[in-house]
């Protein structure tokens, strides 16, 4: 029997709906049915590309009967209100990372969907690519023992990138801990179990002309033992992506000729509007449309070097598959190169609506990663071990 698609909404045509456009326009379980931005252009460009309604306000898309789940991708300090709006209307929910910016507005977020009796997913972090949800797989087929040690580091040049002013402002949700480590500590939850115990940091907030957190480096300790660290810089020198055989973030080939380009553009900006304004060319219906989305990745995605130490092997999880460093041999397990890259969040979504199914990444999962992305930053700004009291294991992958 044929599954029907999930009538999909979208709130927020930005930066985020533009990565996943690809995979939404693509997935054949996923039909795009409605959106809602106050951007003209963008609504034009939706109903243009999809024939569909749109609207102004998040809360006409919510209502509108037609709409039977809801992409929530405005920017994050919105996120608990629109999730409360499609609550109310009795709508699903797949809503960015992060999650929100307190814990009180997580937990209000998952009380309003367990009051409405429908699902919330939090997504897409790169927690959903194949190459971790395969490790997490070989991890618990229990071949290789228990988990001792994760290490996992991304380089890029996050910072630079064309930003408005509160995407440079801590207190508004701007920096890497709120909009990078999300991906990166739900990579490391999953791989550890889920379970962190305890959190010491250290964040660098080096360029006072980008008066946010630029960098940082954690510890984190899980109740099973096992201990983690995690490195993150955004400053544009370094770009780990060399250790990933030049394969971006995205799946895409790196052209290296490009080094230095996110500085160099920058450069050339006069004042926070023009910088606004330039990042705003990046946006879906301002200049960008579904012509312009490509599913070109030829490797999966991924967010840097990460390496699973276990007891008989050491576990990396690429672009191209899972590397296994075991006692007395060194291989691959290859995955097939991705046919919709990023398809893992839409599936897990569709799985939780059509099947039931409960998601890994859930309201709950989503309080616990940003549990411990407000511990790096309160135990950067105090100088001491955070320990945590909001954690959830991770199920099974295989199992879903």
């Amino acid at each position: 029997m044929t599954v029907p698609r999930v009538k999909l909404g979208i709130a927020g045509l930005g930066r985020g709906f533009m990565l996943l456009l690809p995979t939404l326009a693509a997935h054949p379980g996923i039909r795009l049915v409605a959106a809602a931005d106050p951007r003209a252009e963008a609504r034009h460009q939706f109903a243009t590309d999809f024939s569909t309604t749109s609207y102004s306000e998040v809360a006409d898309l919510c209502a509108d009967p037609e709409v039977e789940a809801i992409y929530i991708a405005t920017p994050h300090e919105f996120h608990r209100e629109h999730v409360e709006l499609a609550a109310a209307h009795g709508k699903h929910v797949l809503v960015e990372k992060p999650m929100a910016l307190s814990l009180d507005d997580c937990q209000a977020m998952i009380d309003a969907m367990h009051r409405a009796g429908r699902w919330l997913v939090v997504g897409h972090s790169h927690s959903f690519d194949a190459p971790y949800l395969r490790t997490r797989e070989i991890l618990d087929s229990h071949d290789f023992g228990a988990v001792r040690m994760i290490n996992a580091l991304n380089f890029t040049d996050f910072l630079y990138r064309p930003r408005r002013p509160e995407e440079l402002d801590t207190a508004q949700g701007g920096g890497v801990v709120f909009s990078q480590a999300a991906h990166q500590v739900d990579i490391v939850r999953l791989l550890g179990g889920g379970r962190v115990r305890s959190v010491r940091a250290a964040t660098g907030s080096w360029d006072p002309s980008r008066p946010t957190e630029g960098a940082y480096s954690a510890l984190l300790t899980f109740d099973n033992g096992t201990f983690a660290n995690m490195t993150y810089s955004g400053f544009a020198h370094f770009d780990s992506d060399e250790l990933c055989g030049w394969s971006g973030e995205l799946g895409q080939p790196r052209d290296l000729r490009e080094y230095g380009n996110a500085r160099a553009k920058l450069a050339r900006i006069r004042n926070a509007e023009e910088e606004a304004t330039l990042k705003n060319t990046r946006t879906y219906g301002a200049g960008l449309s579904l012509a312009n989305s490509s599913l070109e990745g030829v490797t999966h995605n991924h967010f840097g070097f990460v390496v699973v130490s276990c007891d008989g092997a050491d576990l990396r999880p690429m672009p191209q598959g899972v590397q296994v460093y075991a006692d007395t041999r060194r291989y691959l397990e290859p995955l097939p190169p991705p046919t919709i890259p990023r398809r893992e969040v839409l599936d897990e979504l569709i799985g939780a609506i059509r099947h039931d199914r409960r998601p890994i990444h859930s309201g709950e999962w989503g309080l616990a990663t940003m549990e411990v992305c407000l511990a790096i930053l309160e135990s950067a700004r105090h100088d001491r071990e955070i320990m945590l009291t909001r954690q959830v294991s991770v199920p099974e992958v295989s199992a879903l």
